[in-house]
């Protein structure tokens, strides 16, 4: 059976992003963030969401060893930061109902919810500048960088919250991830 690990940076919906993937049947685990990578026995890894980069744990870690990494807004910000791209403050702050345009229809995270979907997101914070080998795969009226991924190296990035109910297409960005992590060609 395949493992999803989520690891916890103390986001107050962490607890539904495990629930979304044992929802799909898969192994999910949830863990503190300060635990070592090489701890983990996982296939791939969400990196959660969170209140801010101060409490990030070894987070930049996991980028590291190989397996897929899905970021879930401060996730995919940490992503941003740790491999040279930028993070600032958003123009529009607070958490929000928002209608994001999905760019690039062939990326295999979020490119079946084009051309556009509704999604629930904060933009307190938000990635302003893409990290090298990164390609900007959603955006919105709020918010620059919605999405982004770099399929190399199977890290995947998105600034809504794909685990509430908020959001339309929620199941289907995990499905997706689930099917990254399983694929044979990985």
């Amino acid at each position: 059976m395949t493992k999803i690990a989520v690891v916890d940076n103390h986001g107050q919906f962490t607890h539904l992003e495990q629930r979304a993937l044992r929802d799909l049947g898969v192994d999910c685990e949830l863990v503190d963030n300060d635990t070592p990578p090489a701890d983990l026995e996982a296939d791939g890894i969400v990196l959660s969401g969170g209140p801010d980069m101060d409490r990030i744990g070894r987070s930049a870690e996991y980028l590291e060893d190989g397996r897929p990494v899905l970021g879930i807004c401060l996730g995919m910000q940490i992503m941003a930061d740790a491999l040279d791209g930028s993070v600032g403050g958003g123009d529009y702050g607070g958490y929000a109902d928002v209608t994001v345009d999905i760019l690039e229809e062939d990326d295999p995270l979020i490119g079946s919810l084009a051309p556009e979907t509704r999604v629930w997101a904060s933009h307190a914070d938000e990635v302003k500048t893409l990290p090298t080998g990164f390609t900007l795969t959603a955006s919105s009226d709020v918010c620059g960088v919605e999405a982004m991924s770099d399929t190399e190296r199977n890290l995947y990035g998105v600034q809504w919250h794909p685990e509430v109910a908020h959001t339309a297409e929620g199941d289907e960005v995990f499905e997706n991830f689930l099917a990254i992590v399983e694929s044979p060609s990985r």
